[in-house]
């Protein structure tokens, strides 16, 4: 029986199938096909246009692109195939296509013979390359443009329906956060090593970096330190007791004379550390709002910190709640992971987690056993956030009173409560909660009604 073999190329302009000569073995043409990619008369004489759906519009060519990588087969590619493909007789017709993925769904849908890789890989290659000069009426240029626009809605449309377009904010605000962490901490060190030079006993009085900057940025020259900055100096430190003795120790300081120039550089370096100082605490707060609409459940349970962490490490709050609860216990922790089962030593307790409050004040020999039971929670608690339509915190504030009943266990013997009965609780709770948002929003759109009558 000869085999006929078709090929389909999904373009931006439209549908297209090619004939490929009869031959007893489709795998015997590859060679021949490999010499005359690059040849577009060589190539013409291997494959011929057998039929082309143009796309009508460009909502069209989107609506049939997105189903195809998506692998479903469209209303347009069902009717175009059905129409154009040889059915019956006793040539056996072979579709090759492109993907895997929806060539499954075409040999599903249509009881088709599909073929992917070899030869028909080899094909496409030639056919994207000499796509406008097989269609009759379509250029270069327009096969261009039509690729052009095609491929901007496309990507438009992939970033507007991203599921984790949320999670990509929290993402970024934590990597941030601990960025700004570092730079603070480091060029803190480096303004108490600049003004230390001048008035070294202020390091020892002040410990906190920020409190220190705004010190040294309003001090200055401590020999011009009189009675009259000490109220500014007591808004600053929040103590009488360090205010006066940063006074008393300007007078007796062992610290070198500084010039007016360095005076200036220092004032100014140590005012851009006040204010990143001040922005990591409005990044801080934008991380916590961010937190209670995406998690709100695990910001309940483990903090707005720990968890924007965890949904960092993870990818996105979808790849957290997919993983098992031994997976995120070690969260964090994959290189003391292989490390250990490459030596064949114990395994890491906690990743992550460890800088959650439970784990710190768990028993050392309780901490690997709550940090067990933490992951648990924190499992459920995403799975939660990523799949419920009301995001509210009920669930978390729930399973973090688990979490402290289980901690007084170990450390009391007194029994906790059980999971099922809590959880009972709480969706009783998330109901009574749903219809308060429903009922304010039937509210909100029987008033935005009658503003618009």
């Amino acid at each position: 029986m000869r085999v006929l073999l078709h090929v389909l190329f999904e373009h931006a302009a439209g549908y297209a199938l090619f004939a490929v000569k009869e031959v007893e073995d489709i795998g015997m043409l590859l060679p021949q096909v490999e010499q005359s990619v690059l040849n577009l008369g060589k190539f013409s004489s291997v494959i011929k246009l057998s039929a082309f759906f143009p796309f009508k519009s460009a909502q069209g060519a989107l609506e049939n692109i997105n189903a195809v990588s998506e692998g479903v087969v469209h209303a347009d590619l069902k009717l175009f195939l059905e129409t154009n493909l040889p059915s019956g007789g006793k040539k056996k017709a072979v579709l090759g296509v492109s993907d895997a993925k929806i060539g499954a769904t075409l040999q599903e849908e249509l009881n088709l013979s599909i073929q992917t890789g070899g030869v028909v890989a080899e094909i496409i290659r030639g056919v994207r390359l000499h796509f406008h000069s097989l269609v009759k009426g379509l250029t270069s240029q327009a096969a261009s443009k039509a690729q052009l626009g095609l491929g901007h809605s496309y990507s438009r449309a992939k970033v507007k329906f991203n599921v984790n377009r949320v999670d990509n904010m929290i993402i970024q605000s934590i990597a941030l956060l601990d960025q700004l962490d570092k730079d603070i901490n480091t060029f803190s060190m480096r303004v108490r090593e600049w003004y230390g030079y001048h008035f070294p006993e202020l390091m020892k009085i002040v410990n906190d970096n920020s409190t220190y900057c705004k010190l040294a940025k309003m001090i200055g020259n401590r020999k011009e330190l009189t009675e009259e900055m000490l109220e500014a100096i007591e808004e600053i430190t929040m103590d009488s007791g360090k205010a006066q003795a940063i006074l008393d120790s300007s007078r007796s300081s062992m610290g070198m004379d500084i010039s007016p120039i360095d005076l200036i550089n220092i004032e100014s370096f140590s005012s851009r550390v006040v204010s990143l100082t001040s922005y990591r605490q409005e990044l801080q707060a934008y991380l916590q709002s961010k937190m209670s609409q995406v998690a709100p459940n695990l910001a309940a349970l483990i903090g707005e910190v720990v968890g924007a962490r965890l949904i960092s490490h993870a990818g996105s709050l979808t790849n957290l709640a997919k993983y098992p609860a031994s997976t995120v216990q070690i969260l964090g922790a994959e290189k003391a992971l292989f490390r250990a089962l490459k030596t064949r030593g114990n395994t890491p307790k906690y990743g992550l987690i460890f800088h959650s409050t439970f784990i710190g004040r768990a028993a050392a020999k309780n901490k690997g056993r709550i940090s067990r039971y933490l992951a648990n929670k924190c499992t459920i608690a995403s799975r939660i956030d990523c799949f419920s339509e009301v995001p509210t915190s009920v669930f978390g504030d729930k399973l973090r009173d688990q979490v402290e009943e289980r901690l007084a266990f170990y450390e009391t013997g007194e029994a906790p409560r059980k999971n099922l009965d809590v959880m009972k609780e709480a969706v009783i709770q998330y109901r009574v909660l749903v219809i308060a948002n429903l009922k304010s929003e039937s509210k909100m759109s029987a008033r935005n009604r009658k503003l618009f009558q």
